[in-house]
């Protein structure tokens, strides 16, 4: 199902249900920053879920909603396909940097 590497060197395909997983974690982190940020921001006011925790809650609940979906609709489309993994795992890599670099609040007094 996974080959490692090519005769050139390069990396080749790899599993796509693999992939699909590894891109999902990185829309969930970028999701979970982007639901902090806008919160942060006014933009949006997540819903808190449980009262002891308070929005966080609700923040961290929408974050998890939009990894599952993303997961279940690459996993769906990538699941019988051989893709080259390494642009998955770059764009994977940017997507998590930005959802951390959002949590942070000296980045919420920027906006």
């Amino acid at each position: 199902m996974a080959r490692v590497e090519s005769a050139a060197g390069r990396e080749a395909s790899q599993g796509g249900a693999a992939l699909a997983a590894f891109l999902a974690a990185g829309i969930g982190a970028f999701a979970m920053g982007a639901v902090v940020l806008a919160n942060e921001s006014g933009l949006f006011v997540a819903p808190s879920l449980y009262a002891p925790a308070g929005g966080v809650s609700g923040r961290t609940t929408i974050a998890v909603l939009i990894w599952l979906v993303s997961w279940g609709v690459l996993h769906a489309r990538w699941k019988n396909r051989e893709i080259d993994a390494g642009p998955v795992r770059i764009a994977t890599l940017v997507l998590i940097g930005i959802g951390v670099i959002a949590t942070c609040p000296p980045v919420w007094s920027l906006f």
